[in-house]
């Protein structure tokens, strides 16, 4: 199971920070924000989107500016130089690579600017604080989603998130604490396993095709990392006449997910409050802006790879299945509605109905 929080601590922290913050920062305080990619849609859409409606109602003199690097780790690192040299004051960085955007976090740290983890970890010394749920146990719920939908003796694909991404990594170990005892008693089948470099479902499609061609279709469960790789995997299974027939997981709940939940063809994805871990982001910022303390908001200590300490701010998270777990989505994501997820073949779902 995924770990839990009151829904309402985030919502009175953030709250209490617009109260502490009260307008003191001013115009000449820049917040950058650095997004990793465009191929999955929150990015934008939902994490840039309630991070910068957050430092507006925070904050409205602070200038926020926001930087997409496409994959592309120089870029991002040419980014974080650019928005340095402009006067941010501090940068919330989503890393393509938790390595090598060390020197994102170096780099600020020697212009006296702190650096916020957003999402995914920086293996760097100056990484001040992280935002995130707990992507071990994301990881777990869902192989157990698979493995509760699947007999022994079954056989398992794993389509894992990019090597690149420290989640990944994390959500990995989480799946295997679940599965590597069943796979070592033979209870379930190690059939196949590949990383997906970007997160690139076209990646992932590559992956899935190979595992049913060496596995001449003997898949019964596919443990996926994430929406993209679950979709991808379910359009190889299409081709094979196995859609709907092999429990799916996920990760997101983007909103194609969800039509795939209605429709039978993605059984499981975990979710994240998206625009509490904006808000969250944007509360630090604000705190940081004005020399305040924020333990009230980074309840946590965790080490990232290279044994630093970093504050941790743990979000919420929860495992959707079926429609259950759509319903549930819809009613606590302010991003997705319930006639956004009824379009198209869900439409005719009884649950849009």
């Amino acid at each position: 199971m995924f770990s839990k929080l009151t829904k309402g601590l985030m919502a009175s922290t953030v709250a209490a920070s617009a109260l502490i913050a009260g307008g003191a920062a001013s115009a000449d305080d820049m917040v950058a924000l650095f997004l990793p990619e465009n191929v999955n849609s929150r990015w934008e859409q939902q994490d840039a989107a309630s991070f910068i409606a957050a430092m507006a109602e925070l904050a409205p003199d602070v200038q926020v500016e926001v930087f997409n690097a496409n994959n592309d780790t120089a870029t991002q690192q040419r980014q974080a130089e650019q928005a340095l040299t402009q006067g941010a004051d501090v940068l919330v960085v989503i890393p393509i690579d938790g390595d090598s955007s060390a020197i994102i976090a170096d780099t600020a740290a020697e212009e006296g600017v702190p650096t916020i983890a957003y999402d995914r970890m920086i293996n760097s010394e100056n990484t001040l604080v992280w935002i995130q749920a707990d992507m071990h146990a994301t990881g777990a719920a869902q192989a157990q989603h698979v493995v509760d939908n699947t007999e022994s003796g079954d056989t398992l694909v794993l389509l894992r998130g990019s090597p690149t991404d420290p989640n990944a990594g994390v959500i990995a170990d989480g799946q295997m604490s679940v599965l590597q005892p069943l796979f070592d008693s033979g209870e379930r089948v190690f059939g196949y396993a590949n990383w997906t470099p970007g997160w690139d479902p076209a990646i992932a499609r590559r992956s899935m095709d190979q595992a049913l061609t060496q596995l001449d279709n003997n898949v019964q469960g596919v443990v996926s990392s994430n929406d993209g790789n679950a979709g991808a995997a379910i359009a190889a299974m299409e081709e094979q006449g196995m859609a709907g027939t092999v429990p799916v997981s996920g990760l997101d709940c983007t909103v194609q997910a969800q039509q795939l939940m209605l429709l039978g063809l993605q059984t499981q994805c975990g979710w994240r409050p998206l625009h509490e871990m904006g808000q969250a982001a944007a509360a630090v910022a604000v705190r940081l802006l004005n020399d305040e303390a924020y333990d009230d908001l980074a309840t946590a200590v965790v080490q990232n790879a290279i044994g630093s300490d970093v504050a941790f701010v743990p979000i919420d998270a929860y495992s959707a299945v079926g429609e259950e777990g759509v319903a549930y989505v819809i009613e606590n994501d302010p991003s997705i509605t319930r006639d956004m997820v009824c379009q198209g073949d869900a439409a005719e779902t009884a649950f849009c109905q």
